[in-house]
């Protein structure tokens, strides 16, 4: 199957028996894992000081695998982001490396799409959803060895009752992640700047509020009324207080409906979920709506035979 590399750039492992169990069930798939030396180093809550996580990213430069997948996400790669090797990664996914992670792993993304206009996607992480005691999502699983065989053409899912029906939007940039994260980067040079945007959103353990007050921010900068298509995935794990008093997500959808002309659509399952789709961040696409149907949809690259130098 797949060459695999593994690596730490973000928060510390502490779940160890989901790290072995991630690795079994990525080897019992028949992939080829090649762990990272310092995957499970720990330095306060990061795994590894700063340079130690810079090496894992170099190392799995190096390594010339299929792709290269975060253990988990946290937080610590945006400290890394003024000292990442662009170029030497923009080389590596010329070569065919795929690099998917969520969550924290938007701040490289994001990043190496403004610095490169590389291509990454956004797709699952070892412990979330490989290390999980329920075991593996069979659609996450399916995605991910879509990706991997160089086979994905796009995802669909069924829409929210509000969403907009019958609309199609061609040759738009796909790109986002967690919403936390890249609302981080606003200001920053590791903002891409995309115009005709199909910009997703996921976030964890934010209240509505906030999450509204962050989409307030991208409103406010300019980068809402340049999407065509707001997607925004799973948005949980979060306590109401009782100052809302039924001020929930619904009411969030509302706002950003009344302030920004782009189709907004709920639903799309991707975000500290067990069901994610795999997304190529920086990848035009087509998105059609129709019914409660909606797809989006982006071409395949073939990769020619080109020999990685490692023993399967």
């Amino acid at each position: 199957m797949s060459h695999i590399y593994l690596l730490s750039p973000s928060s510390a492992v502490l779940d160890k028996l989901g790290y072995r169990r991630g690795i079994k069930r990525l080897v019992a798939a028949g992939h080829t894992v090649e762990v990272d030396t310092d995957a499970l180093a720990r330095e306060t809550r990061f795994a590894g000081d700063d340079a130690t996580r810079l090496l894992a990213i170099e190392r799995a430069i190096a390594s010339g695998a299929d792709a290269v997948m975060t253990t988990r996400g946290g937080y610590g790669l945006s400290r890394l982001l003024p000292s990442l090797p662009y170029k030497a990664i923009a080389k590596s996914i010329d070569k065919g490396t795929q690099w998917i992670g969520f969550s924290d792993f938007t701040a490289f993304s994001l990043s190496v799409l403004a610095k490169s206009g590389r291509q990454t996607w956004a797709g699952p992480a070892l412990l979330d959803d490989f290390g999980a005691v329920d075991g593996v999502d069979d659609i996450t699983h399916m995605c991910l060895n879509d990706v991997l065989s160089h086979m994905s053409e796009g995802t669909g899912w069924r829409m929210g009752r509000q969403d907009p029906t019958d609309f199609t939007v061609n040759n738009v940039t796909l790109w986002g992640g967690n919403l936390a994260v890249l609302t981080s980067l606003v200001g920053t040079p590791y903002m891409p700047d995309i115009s005709r945007g199909a910009l997703f959103l996921e976030d964890v353990a934010e209240p509505p509020y906030r999450i509204e007050r962050m989409l307030t921010q991208l409103l406010h900068a300019g980068i809402l009324a340049k999407q065509k298509v707001i997607f925004l995935g799973a948005f949980n794990r979060f306590k109401a207080s009782p100052q809302d008093k039924g001020f929930g997500m619904k009411s969030v959808v509302a706002w950003l409906r009344a302030n920004t002309k782009a189709k907004v659509v709920t639903g799309l399952p991707f975000g500290h979920v067990p069901t994610k789709v795999l997304l190529p961040v920086g990848q035009p696409v087509n998105v059609v709506a129709h019914g409660s149907e909606v797809l989006v949809l982006w071409a395949h690259e073939h990769h020619h035979d080109h020999d990685h130098g490692h023993a399967h």
